[in-house]
């Protein structure tokens, strides 16, 4: 009778495997449970069911069973790891508990604070893993501090037809923005970095996707662009603090973003070399157009309010750091970018891939 309820046993165990592979965990526990209640009532013994069935849910890790880590059924339910993330209320020391995000996927949050000890608020700028290891506590890592030192004068002539097609396409799209925002400085800025989000994001995709199709490197190129569409966008996230969008502002803001993104994905398949030429030119305008948005704060035209919280610790501001300030690191990311873009232009000129020179990582 031993033999018979072991061999038994060892069946009931390889049917359950069979079922786990077949359908998903909670339609398995239904079955495995009908298998169970069938096993006792043809005589198996409950201590040889049970047992049988903790082997299945051990053994089922191996074959990629959800929830493998039970050692039995109905003794141990799936896990959850409780994330709970806190932060300080206004001036007070108690601390306002956000909502709970349960997952049984073992992701713990990362607790990220500042050189100061103070809590890390963000979410859209994070670690560097390297100082993490070497300092035993998580540092903001996508932060730095800008490069005023870039020379805002230099400026590509337009040589070829591609050049100069470039160059006055540019020039024409600057007329409506004129007219549209006139000297309203902190809505056009938000108007331009939805605009100047794109190419990176754009030219990015198209290099990944060829480094894919090729199988080969893109020579850090993907990265490099990538990065600006994250900088723009970051821009673009410290300007709304400064200027609020109207609906009707908004609404332009959508019909642009979805005629150019379409119009530089095309481009960019066309001609890399015309594409990377116009995001050029349409960066030295962005110089032009934050040189005057200067000027009028040094004329108190427009109010010189303290930086937003998310430009100090982006750029690593100082506490008391003003919009000017502001404006003056985004102009010189501004102008890194109209370097990378001429550059990157000049190799496709050249008749060389991008990959064929090393691209500007961190070029800021």
């Amino acid at each position: 009778m031993m033999m018979a309820s072991r061999g038994g046993g060892v069946k009931l165990a390889s049917s359950m495997m069979l079922v786990s592979r077949s359908f998903s965990t909670a339609i398995s526990r239904g079955i495995i449970a009908k298998e169970a209640v069938t096993a006792k009532a043809v005589g198996f013994h409950e201590d040889v069911v049970r047992k049988n069935i903790g082997e299945f849910w051990v053994r089922g890790s191996v074959f990629g069973v959800r929830h493998g880590s039970t050692m039995s059924f109905g003794e141990k339910d799936q896990q959850k790891v409780e994330m709970k993330q806190t932060q300080p209320v206004a001036e007070g020391g108690d601390k306002e508990e956000k909502k709970e995000i349960a997952s049984y996927w073992g992701v713990p949050p990362s607790r990220v604070t500042k050189e100061d000890g103070a809590e890390w608020k963000w979410n859209c700028f994070r670690i560097d893993p390297v100082l993490m290891v070497c300092s035993m506590k998580l540092k903001p890592w996508e932060t730095y501090s800008a490069d005023l030192s870039i020379d805002l004068k230099k400026h590509h002539v337009p040589a070829t037809f591609l050049d100069k097609m470039a160059y006055w396409m540019v020039k024409a799209l600057r007329l409506p923005t004129d007219l549209f925002f006139q000297r309203r400085y902190g809505c056009r800025a938000m108007m331009l970095e939805t605009v100047a989000a794109v190419p990176g994001m754009v030219g990015g995709m198209l290099l990944h996707c060829k480094s894919l199709r090729r199988f080969e490197h893109s020579g850090g190129w993907i990265k490099t662009l990538l990065d600006e569409a994250e900088n723009e966008r970051m821009h673009l996230m410290t300007f709304m603090e400064v200027a609020k969008p109207r609906w009707y502002e908004r609404a332009l803001v959508i019909t642009v973003q979805g005629v150019f993104l379409n119009a530089y994905f095309l481009g960019y398949i066309i001609s890399p070399k015309f594409a990377h030429r116009m995001v050029g030119y349409l960066e030295e305008e962005a110089i032009h157009s934050y040189t005057e948005f200067l000027k009028e704060l040094d004329n108190g035209n427009i109010e010189n309010v303290p930086a937003p919280a998310i430009a100090v610790d982006y750029w690593r501001l100082p506490p008391d750091a003003t919009l000017r300030d502001v404006v003056l690191v985004v102009r010189a990311d501004e102008a890194h970018h109209r370097d990378v873009n001429h550059f990157a232009s000049d190799i496709h000129h050249q008749g060389r891939e991008l990959k064929e020179a090393p691209a500007p990582i961190g070029y800021h």
